[in-house]
């Protein structure tokens, strides 16, 4: 339908939408089987599905369907502070503000931080949600490379030289990348938060998968690296290690923020969902949710395994990949003869045959990486992995004979 003849506000030529969440429909529309890869999605058998019925038939009242208070349910928060006091990121209830997901962070703090024309660093790849969200309210990006250590800050401290600006934000994902699976070291979050104190930049620390770690040591956030500074906004969400149908996230930002977020919050949804976070809250209040989480570590490091080994067995020579120590993702590169097949073109030849992931050019605002893409190992069995990955071998076959011939005509 035509919308050229309506009085469309000008910050509409920036909204771009997410391949990713259309995916969702795109999958829903297919008739044959496909083994999924495409969503980041936790996988449908580990979400305590019977549990939260339990806890929503035991605590929802009338109190759960009216209206809430904008900054949260004060039991959740409570709940919340409780559980964070035992991990490394402990907080306090005027530093929290639970939002609808973690995405409704995210467009929070670029409704208090970005203004039109502001240069806004990403990660390149990078969540196009969250790049999206910055793009919305008019921001101009800047596209930092990567490598395994993350961001690289060397590139960051040129491109923005090269620009002649300082930019207004710094939007990372420091564990577990989504797409790439990377973290980011310690040297390089102590050199962003001194850059962001330079440059007068808030650093969106977006942290959907820091409690999904399964190898390795844990890492010291931007917040304990910085004692606080308020310049760290950090965006959080239940969405990873509980259910994304939830929808309840939250804040941890400078107290001096809170009523800005509110009043961002107020103008947005008045309140997060009720019932899902008494929920949440009951959940918290059981103390089980280390139980819940410890299970999760160990059936994604075996899925992650299963799908490095079914990405060896079949495409060995033809890929590389990356190896998280957590997540949900692993980023892969074609190599070789096979660089020159398009990952757009691949998509649409593996979905015919059964098999969905994510192109490269998706997860960068510069449409960058057509030689790679995402998968998610997470949501997919190991049986199903391989099957999918078969499935992936044989539409690169493919893919790469149609370039050929396309090269040859």
């Amino acid at each position: 339908m035509s919308t050229l003849n309506l009085p469309l506000a000008g910050r509409t030529s920036n909204l771009v939408g997410s391949v990713i969440d259309s995916s969702t429909s795109l999958l829903a529309a297919q008739k044959h089987d496909v083994v999924r890869f495409a969503m980041g999605a936790p996988a449908a058998e580990f979400v305590p599905v019977n549990l939260f019925n339990q806890i929503a038939g035991s605590v929802l009242d009338a109190s759960s369907y009216t209206y809430g208070a904008s900054e949260g349910e004060p039991r959740l928060i409570s709940a919340l502070l409780d559980y964070l006091a035992t991990t490394a990121e402990p907080s306090s209830a005027e530093r929290i503000s639970i939002t609808s997901g973690g995405m409704q962070g995210l467009d929070i703090a670029c409704k208090l931080f970005v203004d039109p024309g502001d240069l806004v660093v990403v990660e390149s790849p990078t969540y196009t949600n969250g790049s999206a969200t910055a793009l919305s309210y008019g921001a101009e990006l800047l596209e930092v490379p990567m490598d395994e250590d993350g961001m690289d800050v060397e590139a960051l401290e040129e491109l923005v030289a090269a620009t002649g600006r300082t930019p207004k934000a710094i939007y990372t994902i420091p564990n577990f990348q989504n797409p790439s699976g990377t973290t980011l070291s310690v040297q390089r979050r102590i050199r962003i938060i001194e850059l962001a104190r330079r440059w007068g930049a808030v650093i969106i620390d977006d942290d959907p998968y820091g409690l999904l770690r399964f190898a390795g040591e844990d890492l010291p956030g931007f917040r304990q690296l910085s004692n606080n500074d308020p310049l760290v906004f950090s965006v959080r969400t239940f969405s990873k290690i509980l259910a994304p149908g939830l929808r309840v996230g939250w804040i941890d930002a400078d107290p001096s923020l809170r009523y800005l977020i509110i009043n961002a919050k107020q103008a947005m949804d008045t309140c997060t969902n009720v019932p899902a976070q008494h929920v949440v809250t009951e959940f918290l209040r059981q103390g089980i949710l280390d139980e819940h989480l410890a299970k999760l570590r160990i059936e994604y490091r075996s899925r992650r395994d299963a799908m490095a080994a079914s990405l060896e067995k079949h495409l060995a020579g033809r890929i590389t990949t990356t190896h998280p120590d957590g997540g949900f993702f692993l980023w892969v590169t074609l190599i070789g003869e096979d660089a020159r097949v398009d990952s757009q073109r691949l998509f649409e030849i593996a979905l015919a045959e059964g098999v969905a992931f994510i192109p490269g050019p998706a997860l960068s605002a510069g449409g960058r990486f057509s030689d790679a893409f995402r998968l998610c190992f997470a949501s997919t069995g190991e049986e199903r992995t391989d099957i999918g990955v078969q499935r992936l071998a044989k539409a690169l076959d493919m893919a790469l004979a149609e370039t050929n011939a396309k090269a040859r005509s």
